[in-house]
């Protein structure tokens, strides 16, 4: 007699009704181990019962509510693809008129682009109004932050006193954070030691 019981994949073996060389010592064995036998019922009960079980089939719309909630990477090149083929018409006449359009496009503004390239003083005028906005949009963001965060009188000492009012404010308030920022660990730390 073998003196080690079957393993779960032997067992199923036999409850499968496989044959083969190695399928007759197991047989020997479950014919002479009361506990192997016991194990080789309940599996081949289990088996039955598990074959009995209604068939169930998943809804009509499973696959699309799982594949909804999947995220799908679209590379770009494929990305840029599918939307220029949204707007290509399928019909073949109207696909070439909107290529002699797309391309009567493109080159105006090719055209355009070099002639704006062309003229200097237009990108110097262009560029300097741009940059007035931007100068102008940083400022008044900068003083109603400052307004909002320090007062009013803040900003009006600050404009008076120049950078060196800007810089001294700046380091006093990132003084004031840090400070602040080091009493509230100190008081975290003694009330984790109290605890």
């Amino acid at each position: 007699m073998n003196h080690r019981h079957l393993l779960p994949n032997e067992i199923d073996l036999l409850v499968d009704g496989e044959v083969g060389f190695g399928v007759a010592p197991l047989q020997a064995h479950v014919r002479e181990c009361d506990e192997c036998r016991r194990e080789l019922d309940d599996a081949r009960r289990i088996a039955t019962m598990l074959e009995e079980l209604p068939r169930f089939a998943p809804s009509y719309g499973l696959a699309d509510r799982v594949m909804a909630q999947v995220p799908v990477f679209v590379p770009w090149h494929v990305a840029a693809r599918d939307a220029v083929a949204a707007w290509v018409p399928t019909y073949r006449p109207l696909r070439v008129i909107a290529l002699a359009g797309g391309s009567a496009m493109a080159a105006i503004l090719t055209m355009a682009a070099l002639w704006i390239a062309t003229r200097a003083d237009i990108l110097t005028f262009a560029s300097a109004a741009a940059g007035d906005q931007v100068r102008a949009v940083v400022a008044t963001g900068t003083r109603d932050v400052i307004g909002a965060l320090l007062g009013p009188q803040v900003f009006v000492a600050m404009a008076q006193t120049g950078m060196t009012g800007l810089a001294v404010t700046g380091a006093g308030f990132v003084l004031a954070a840090g400070f602040a920022l080091l009493g509230l660990r100190s008081l975290a730390a003694a009330g984790r030691n109290r605890s």
